[in-house]
C-alpha cells in the first residue's frame, strides 16, 4: 500500500510541475494528464479513495484545457466512482460535471446513465425527493434517446417513490402510461396486470370508492383481459371492502392473494395505509352509533 502511495504522490508531484513549468500549450497538459492518470491509478490501488477522487479531478481540469470533453467527463466519472466510497456530496458533483460535458457533446444517452446513477446515489442516501427528481430527468433523456427500457426502469422509480410520499395522482399517471405502452410490445404485454394494480392500490391509497371503480372500468377498455386476472380482482374486493367499511373482509382479501402471490413491501406498506384508513373510519361510526 506504502509503495502504491509513495508512487502516486510522485506521478503527482512531476504533473503539477509539468503545469508550472514552460512548455509549449497544449504538450504540457498532455504531459500533466498522463501523469496524473498514473498518480489516480496508483492511488486506487493503494485504496486511497479520496486523493484518487481529487486527482481525477485535476486530470478532468487538464483535459478540459485540451478541449477534450469526452476524455474530461470520463475523469469525472472515474473521480466520481473513487468519490462514492468516501462521500456521496462529491462523487454527485463529479457525475454532475460529467453529464453537463456528455450533453454539450450529444453523448445524451451517456447523459442519461449518469443522471440515473445520481438518482441512485440520492436514493441510497435516502434522499426521496432529489431521487425522484433525477430518476424524472434520466428518463426524459432515456426517452429522447428511445431507450425505453431504461427509461420505464427510472419512471418506475419516480411513480414508486412518488406514492411513498403520497403523491398518489403522479404515480397512477405514471403505471397507466407504463401499462398503455407496454400492451403494444409483446415482450412488455405480460408485466401490463402488475402496473395496472400498483395503479390501483395508488388509487385505494386517496380512499375514494368511486374513483376506483371508475379506474377498474377505465383498466377493462385499456387492457380487456385485466377483468379476468387475480389483480383485478384483488382490486374489486378491496374496494367492496372499503365501501362497506368492513376491515375484516379486506385483511381476508389482502391474505388470500398474498397466500398465492407474495405481496412486496411497497404494495404491503399501501395496503396498510389503506386499512389504517378504514381502521379509522370504522371507528367513527362506531363513535356514531
Amino acid at each position: 500500500m506504502g509503495d502504491h502511495v509513495a508512487r502516486a504522490e510522485e506521478f503527482d508531484k512531476k504533473a503539477e510541475k509539468k503545469l508550472s513549468g514552460w512548455g509549449l500549450f497544449g504538450s504540457k497538459f498532455e504531459d500533466a494528464a498522463d501523469l496524473f492518470d498514473k498518480s489516480a491509478n496508483s492511488f486506487k490501488l493503494a485504496k486511497s479513495w479520496d486523493k484518487a477522487g481529487s486527482t481525477y479531478v485535476k486530470l478532468a481540469n487538464c483535459h478540459i484545457k485540451l478541449d477534450s470533453k469526452h476524455e474530461a467527463a470520463q475523469a469525472y466519472v472515474d473521480a466520481a466512482h473513487c468519490y462514492k466510497k468516501t462521500s456521496t456530496k462529491e462523487a454527485i458533483s463529479c457525475l454532475e460535471q460529467a453529464v453537463n460535458m456528455f450533453c454539450d457533446i450529444g453523448r445524451l444517452s451517456m447523459a442519461a446513465r449518469y443522471y440515473k446513477e445520481i438518482a441512485e446515489l440520492y436514493e441510497t442516501d435516502h434522499n426521496i425527493e432529489q431521487a425522484i427528481v433525477y430518476f424524472e430527468r434520466a428518463a426524459d433523456m432515456f426517452l429522447n434517446e428511445e431507450v425505453t427500457t431504461s427509461a420505464n426502469q427510472c419512471k418506475q422509480k419516480v411513480a414508486q417513490y412518488a406514492a411513498e410520499l403520497e403523491q398518489y395522482p403522479k404515480s397512477i399517471e405514471i403505471y397507466e402510461e407504463i401499462a398503455r405502452e407496454s400492451l403494444k410490445n409483446n415482450l412488455l404485454k405480460y408485466g401490463v396486470k402488475g402496473h395496472l394494480l400498483n395503479a390501483g392500490i395508488c388509487h385505494l391509497c386517496k380512499g375514494d370508492v368511486v374513483a376506483i371503480t371508475n379506474a377498474l372500468e377505465k383498466y377493462q377498455e385499456v387492457d380487456p383481459t385485466f377483468s379476468g386476472t387475480r389483480e383485478y380482482r384483488l382490486l374489486a374486493d378491496i374496494a367492496a371492502s372499503m365501501d362497506e367499511e368492513d376491515v375484516a373482509k379486506f385483511t381476508d382479501v389482502v391474505k388470500e392473494f398474498d397466500s398465492m402471490t407474495p405481496l412486496d413491501s411497497w404494495k404491503t406498506t399501501l395496503l396498510l395505509r389503506v386499512k389504517e384508513k378504514l381502521k379509522a373510519k370504522e371507528l367513527e361510526e362506531d363513535d356514531l352509533t
